[in-house]
């Protein structure tokens, strides 16, 4: 065996890990050929999406009987890393979806939640529809929902971030009844009514889809949830979600600069080798850089096996724990201690890379900025910069981490 065949990032999170991941890893593979072209055309991931939803990767949650593994927290983030290292788009479009999952499972409300595996494990396929952009007031949504005079309900409104809508089928949104309460309802978005805009600009993670969605008079399933209800770890397994994804590209960065060296013929004469790759140094930086990648992903692993307790917890006696108890509280700590090592670590590897090749490796057909670039815009999605703050609050004054936040303007 060819000593770049083994795994050096860690042991497998389950002893069943490896035969349940390897279906996936030859479409990686096609995912990573494709990654850098793209990401320059904007190119569709369709697709690629399909194709994973024929293997069963957004069922991965799921009990067997509903075509899922049920699979641990450690065993989707490895896998979702390995995604992410091929194509970190991918498992961003994915990232509402496996929510939808976490809440379905978690529902106390069993009838909802059998009707709702059922669905799900026929391959439907839900994106995110929360923020709306502009100068609401924190926790209030414009979006609203009423009845017409046959009695269907109805939305209308806009929202932001609708990550992965446009290869969805559905989406999972956020409204104001009319009796004022705010509740999660799900869209059908091949209805009358719903537009899908794709103008998301950021200069990272191009291809997710994370553009507007416009509901004009769109009909609602009728099975209103109030946002309450929603499963109470949502705030930490959407953070721990990102930091799988930003594991994910530091070891692409690792792979990718690996690959650049070792084809690299041209050397400097102040180098310490005739080939670049037996150069000391630049070997040196590829090592640091994979040291990084393996710090942001063995992190990570060891905040999913806090975040499983928590979900054992709720799944298996149908709670509904809120932010204040210690299960929950616990995981949005140890995930918000985790945050900022991750992100360091990501973001110096996808920097750090660059130090080991020549000019040549800024060329955009490698469009190996791509990382830094998909890197920096994940960690600016939940504000990284409260994180520690959160964690030093609890240990010098015993203040819990605060409920799930909100954006928005405050109230005058």
């Amino acid at each position: 065996m060819s000593i770049c065949a083994l795994n050096i990032w860690g042991a497998a999170p389950s002893s069943r890990y490896e035969q349940l991941a390897a279906p996936f890893r030859p479409l990686f593979a096609q995912i990573l050929a494709q990654a850098a072209e793209a990401d320059q055309t904007r190119a569709s991931l369709a697709l690629v999406i399909r194709q994973l939803n024929e293997l069963g990767l957004p069922r991965w949650r799921l009990p067997v009987s509903h075509g899922g593994q049920g699979a641990t927290f450690a065993e989707l983030l490895a896998l979702l890393t390995e995604l992410s290292a091929a194509d970190s788009n991918i498992t961003q479009a994915l990232r509402g979806h496996f929510g939808f999952c976490e809440d379905v499972l978690c529902a106390k409300d069993l009838d909802w939640r059998a009707k709702w595996l059922d669905r799900l494990g026929q391959g439907a396929l839900l994106s995110p529809g929360s923020t709306e952009v502009g100068n609401q007031t924190r926790g209030d949504f414009e979006t609203r929902l009423h009845r017409d005079a046959d009695g269907t309900l109805r939305i209308s409104g806009r929202k932001f971030y609708t990550t992965g809508a446009l290869y969805s089928d559905l989406i999972n949104t956020v409204a104001t009844g009319e009796d004022g309460t705010v509740y999660s309802v799900v869209v059908d978005l091949k209805a009358p009514g719903v537009h899908i805009v794709d103008d998301w600009n950021g200069f990272g993670q191009r291809l997710t889809a994370s553009g507007t969605c416009i509901f004009d008079n769109a009909p609602v399933e009728d099975d209103l949830r109030p946002t309450h209800q929603r499963f109470g770890y949502g705030q930490s397994f959407y953070q721990i979600y990102h930091l799988s994804t930003l594991a994910g590209i530091a070891r692409r960065a690792a792979l990718s600069g690996a690959q650049e060296l070792s084809q690299r013929a041209r050397t400097f004469t102040t180098g310490n080798a005739d080939t670049a790759a037996q150069d000391v140094q630049l070997l040196q930086v590829i090592g640091e850089v994979a040291s990084q990648a393996y710090a942001a992903h063995a992190i990570t692993q060891q905040a999913a096996q806090r975040l499983e307790q928590t979900a054992q917890s709720v799944i298996a006696h149908k709670q509904a724990l809120h932010d204040d108890d210690p299960h929950v509280a616990l995981a949005e700590l140890e995930v918000c201690l985790a945050v900022n090592p991750v992100v360091d670590a990501t973001l110096a590897a996808t920097t750090a890379l660059f130090d080991a090749l020549g000019a040549s490796a800024t060329a955009s057909n490698k469009a190996l900025d791509r990382l830094w670039r998909n890197a920096r815009t994940l960690a600016n999605h939940n504000p990284r910069v409260y994180k520690s703050r959160i964690v030093g609050n609890y240990l010098v004054n015993g203040a819990l981490p605060p409920a799930q936040w909100r954006v928005g303007v405050a109230n005058a």
